[in-house]
């Protein structure tokens, strides 16, 4: 018998980056914190709750249109600590650099990192630097870590959906991997490909600040906003329906990815959300998401249903349906 070994799909956040943590890392690590499985810890406090959160980034190239190792790591971070509504204030920065590494590549990178968490509004604190062996990395590795107090009266989770909730995504899809997968190999295409990366504490700030009665709140990234709903509509045990024609994706996206063979619905993100609330605030909702530069294309996009739970149906242009499982490999690698 093969001996069973990773393979980098079990990085890309879809259904092998499921089994292995439910396999390997759940049974020997199960505690009430972990569990949930959401985007942050959150942990109890006399002082209020507190959120926890880490993450590595092995992005290929590091540099790329809108956007670097350094801005992902901080950005990827931020969003993770806001999807719990938690206010980010604290990060730890950890760097694996491959001998030979530009001084000036690193000079840009930690320069990126200070102007992103002065926009986010966060500190770097703590971190650590390592230097492997030529070839024993790819240039550079960066690990971040991150806490936030949870704002009072919150309780984001990916178990909150209830039926006839709406779903909202505040943008576009696809910019993110489309913008690297470009960069990567070189293709040329009309028109601009820039990365979304961004932070979101801002607009999540304004948007439970208008409904702290939203129920669950995810940044697509790996697996992109199929496997993302999927994964939410396991933990909740509900069913949805996304209306095909009102998922905002770029003319041009659409384009490279019919061309590619790639399917947008599971192209990785860094700077936008998904949001899903009770069906009687979902238009104040998305007025107050399109009222911020980062939620200004922001749509409703369907809703939660009763049937077919832990699925989600797509309802297209031509009055079908499809199913949209979760991502079994990586469309892409290393995009993150």
């Amino acid at each position: 018998m093969a001996e069973e070994k990773i393979l980098l799909a079990h990085g890309s956040g879809g259904k092998l980056s499921h089994e292995l943590i439910k396999q390997i890392f759940l049974p020997r690590f199960r505690n009430p914190f972990l569990e949930p499985l959401d985007d942050s810890a959150k942990i109890p406090n006399p002082h209020g709750p507190i959120a926890f959160t880490t993450d590595s980034y092995v992005v290929n190239p590091i540099f790329f249109p809108g956007g670097d190792i350094g801005k992902l790591a901080v950005c990827g971070t931020v969003n993770d600590l806001s999807m719990v509504g938690a206010v980010p204030s604290h990060l730890s920065l950890s760097l694996i650099i491959e001998e030979g590494f530009p001084i000036e590549h690193l000079k840009r990178i930690v320069s990126s990192i200070h102007e992103t968490a002065e926009q986010a509004g966060v500190n770097i604190v703590t971190g650590d630097t390592k230097v492997v062996e030529h070839g024993a990395a790819d240039q550079l590795f960066i690990n971040t870590a991150g806490i936030g107090w949870i704002r009072p009266g919150t309780n984001l989770s990916g178990a909150n959906a209830r039926p006839e909730d709406r779903i909202l995504l505040s943008g576009y899809l696809g910019d993110h991997e489309m913008a690297v997968l470009s960069q990567r190999e070189g293709l040329k295409f009309q028109g601009e490909l820039r990365s979304d990366c961004a932070p979101l504490n801002g607009l999540v700030g304004k948007m439970l600040d208008a409904c702290p009665s939203i129920r669950c709140m995810r940044d697509p990234t790996r697996g992109g906003l199929a496997t993302t709903l999927n994964e939410i509509a396991s933990t909740s045990d509900v069913g949805m329906v996304i209306e095909e024609g009102k998922v905002p994706v770029r003319e041009s996206i659409k384009g490279i990815s019919e061309l590619l063979g790639l399917d947008p619905l599971y192209l990785a993100n860094e700077g936008k959300l998904i949001a899903i609330c009770p069906p009687n605030e979902a238009e104040q909702l998305l007025e107050v998401m399109k009222s911020h530069p980062l939620g200004r294309n922001a749509e409703v996009i369907g809703k939660v249903t009763e049937e077919n739970r832990k699925r989600v149906t797509l309802h297209t242009l031509i009055g079908g349906h499809r199913i949209l499982d979760m991502l079994t490999g990586g469309q892409y690698p290393r995009i993150c």
